[in-house]
């Protein structure tokens, strides 16, 4: 995960670190592993004054995953549409129309961009941020 991130060696070290102390302390059992990888990797990042919030992460993440599936959009049109669906998943949602202003992307594109990756959003999206339920409320196209 910190790979596809681009994180650097330091936070990497310090997310082991911190994942070391969860184990040896059995505070994860039966808890979901990339939640908790994903946890450590976001508390090594603010530790380290390189704080990437959980979104950013998980729109980077998706946009990646999104490139194994054949949707034929342009990338900076598959990043506004993703942009729009993680906040649409978070607490924090934002209308269309401020990813539109955010992005540079046409409200209609992204529209058509996120009905283009709908079907995909199980692949897409990391479960450790969404899970199939969450999806699941978000509208369909």
């Amino acid at each position: 995960m910190s790979d596809r991130l681009g994180l650097v060696a330091t936070i990497k070290d310090r997310a082991n670190e911190i994942y070391k102390k969860v184990e040896d302390q059995k505070s994860s059992r039966g808890r979901n592993q990339d939640a908790i990888l994903a946890a450590c990797l976001y508390i090594a990042c603010r530790q380290e004054d390189k704080p990437r919030t959980v979104k950013v992460k998980a729109a980077q993440e998706a946009v990646q995953k999104s490139e194994e599936s054949d949707i034929r959009r342009s990338p900076i049109s598959i990043a506004a549409a993703i942009i729009y669906i993680v906040t649409q998943l978070s607490d924090d949602k934002k209308l269309l129309k401020d990813v539109s202003l955010a992005t540079g992307v046409a409200e209609g594109t992204i529209r058509n961009s996120y009905k283009d990756l709908y079907p995909h959003l199980l692949k897409i999206i990391p479960n450790w941020y969404a899970q199939e339920e969450d999806l699941k409320n978000l509208c369909s196209p």
